[in-house]
């Protein structure tokens, strides 16, 4: 009984922590924006304020626990986003939501709700809704960078720690030697807390490649832009100079940042350059494996991740030179696998052997296997620690610009 109490208790801590959070990136908005849809593919931010609670007394009180809903149409408005396609975009107006009064109302009552049950609530559940609440985060966070600089409130501190991250050459990148070796991907139903598609757990045997150590940076697909190739979403040009979309300001160009662009200028990219993204396998094997044939839990070792080791859990607000984070650096000599960006792989979104679909979000994963979504490794600025885990997958159309996504090459 100790054991769970002690469990739930820390569950109930990080529920708060995440609750927090997210209310700390909508206080970033000014109110002016709360109706509008800072990008065309998704909702409007109203949804986002509903839709975090709505989700967890969904899946925690009515699904999980049979508990009635007083509001069962703001359930259903609030209970599910979309998948972000630019063919196919919403066409909703503001006079189309609920007041903000009537919001935050509904909000405060699910949240009371999924408090009252929270220490009878099946423990899958509460994982679940937490950490589709942290992932919503980082969601909030790249939706916000889209919102002008006015339309926010800059954070004390902000432009201090831009000035002292701009550089102004790029790092020089190198390759590094990754011998064959197996790679382990997905894991075991025993080992704690995960989404379907991590399942089940199943060896592939990697052939020797080489990769790059850091992230292809700005300064990198620079030279790939002055051959004619068109400026990524997160660059912008004014009169003859190039800044960066920062999340408060724009910023001359860091030419040591790792580039963000989407799956296709990723391909493009490499296509030009004479080499390739690397597969799932292939990242796993660079940042998790070992000489001597074992696997760490994360690419610096067993230790519980660390600001010190990476740019992820908000620990910044933008990006850091690609050449930070040397205690990070996997046994094979490649830095900044988890965190400062999510990493492209070439590999389609597709269920592992065995998949077998969550029972109570069937459609998490299942949605999206139609072989126009690629895998995602790693992290990013605004990945939260928990999230870190060798088993996690992430995954995008390959045209959609906005997620804090980079890219490194491989040779075969």
């Amino acid at each position: 009984m100790a054991v769970f109490e002690a469990a739930r208790a820390q569950l109930r801590k990080e529920f708060r922590k995440a609750r927090d959070h997210s209310e700390k990136l909508f206080e970033i908005l000014r109110p002016s924006v709360l109706y509008a849809r800072p990008i065309a593919e998704r909702h409007r931010v109203i949804f986002y304020l509903g839709h975090l609670d709505a989700f967890d007394f969904i899946q925690i009180c009515r699904e999980g626990l049979g508990i009635a809903s007083k509001e069962p149409l703001l359930d259903e408005l609030f209970r599910a986003g979309i998948d972000p396609d630019s063919a196919h975009l919403p066409s909703d107006q503001p006079g189309d939501w609920p007041s903000l009064a009537q919001v935050k109302t509904y909000v405060a009552q699910a949240r009371d709700a999924v408090d009252c049950v929270f220490d009878r609530a099946p423990e899958d559940l509460l994982h679940m809704a937490l950490e589709h609440r942290l992932m919503h985060l980082e969601t909030l966070a790249y939706m916000w960078h889209n919102f002008a600089p006015e339309l926010k409130v800059t954070p004390a501190g902000y432009e201090t720690s831009l000035s002292a991250a701009h550089r102004t050459q790029a790092h020089q990148n190198e390759w590094q030697v990754v011998p064959s070796g197996d790679a382990v991907l997905g894991k075991d139903a025993d080992h704690g807390f995960g989404w379907d598609n991590e399942y089940a757990a199943h060896t592939v045997s990697v052939p020797a490649f080489e990769i790059q150590k850091f992230n292809v940076t700005n300064g990198e697909y620079l030279r790939f832009v002055t051959d004619g190739a068109p400026l990524p979403h997160f660059w912008v040009r004014r009169g003859e100079s190039l800044y960066w979309r920062g999340m408060f300001a724009e910023i001359p160009l860091p030419l040591d940042w790792p580039v963000y662009v989407t799956h296709r200028e990723a391909q493009q990219y490499t296509a030009w350059l004479g080499k390739a993204l690397p597969s799932e396998a292939q990242f796993h094997r660079a940042a998790y494996g070992t000489p001597d044939g074992q696997e760490r839990t994360y690419p610096w070792g067993d230790a519980e991740p660390d600001v010190s080791l990476g740019n992820f859990d908000f620990a910044r607000w933008d990006a850091t030179s690609v050449a930070n984070d040397v205690a990070g650096e996997s046994a094979f000599g490649v830095r900044q696998l988890l965190g400062n960006g999510w990493e492209w792989t070439n590999t389609i979104f597709a269920p592992f052997d065995g998949f077998k679909a969550s029972p109570s979000y069937p459609g998490y994963s299942a949605n999206f296997f139609d072989g126009e979504h690629y895998v995602m490794k790693g992290g990013s600025p605004r990945t939260s620690a928990r999230l870190l885990r060798r088993s996690f997958r992430n995954w995008f159309r390959s045209d959609y610009p906005y997620v804090y996504a980079t890219f490194r090459c491989v040779e075969n």
